[in-house]
């Protein structure tokens, strides 16, 4: 174990090139004696096919391959909607929802809302989160997050990113996307299961 009080440079390579993603991470574990990095400043050109059939197991994926490529602590996740009408879709494959070559988040809303336009309502949903850590010389380890809500017809907020304007909180009483990042970092998904992995970090970095 690297002893933080020497003043060593600790790295942490988050394993997204989603900008969304990025602030999120960074200022989740922004307090953390560490230094985070990106994999477009260290690995560019390393792509990893998200080929697992749940989270953890696509999450596990990029997790090892950008720890492999660097010999770095790398940090990762995978995310997805399930909508309960919809059985559980997009789940994994909400990031490639929608056909489409290109496809952008507002096109894949648009074909959420589509789907959705004549099944009953209200269209409960869960955001997942599965959280991967590879530390180099140790197991990797899983954490998870999850956050209930609805789907709403029309999109609301301007912060966010993915489905975040389409997905109402009822303990918030507002969409993802129309929480500011600190409220966001009080419910989301991702955030219970980055601040579930944060003591692994300070124990293993």
């Amino acid at each position: 174990m690297i002893n933080i009080t020497k003043n060593i440079p600790l790295r942490l390579l988050l394993a997204t090139t989603n900008n969304g993603k990025l602030r999120e991470l960074r200022s989740l574990l922004a307090d953390l004696p560490i230094q985070l990095a990106t994999t477009n400043e260290v690995v560019p050109a390393l792509q990893v096919a998200e080929t697992g059939s749940t989270y953890a197991e696509n999450a596990l994926l990029k997790a090892l391959a950008y720890q492999s490529a660097t010999g770095l602590p790398v940090l990762a996740d995978d995310t997805g909607l399930e909508v309960e009408v919809l059985g559980g879709a997009p789940g994994i494959h909400s990031a490639r929802f929608s056909p489409q070559p290109g496809a952008t988040d507002t096109d894949r809303r648009r074909l959420l809302l589509d789907t959705l336009f004549e099944k009953p309502r209200p269209w409960l949903a869960r955001f997942q989160c599965a959280v991967a850590v590879a530390v180099p010389g140790t197991e990797p380890e899983i954490f998870y997050g999850s956050v209930s809500g609805e789907i709403i017809d029309e999109e609301r907020g301007d912060h966010g990113f993915g489905y975040d304007r389409l997905f109402w909180i009822p303990a918030a009483g507002k969409t993802l996307a129309e929480l500011d990042l600190d409220e966001k970092n009080r419910y989301s998904h991702r955030a219970i299961a980055v601040k579930a992995a944060i003591p692994y970090l300070l124990q293993e970095l």
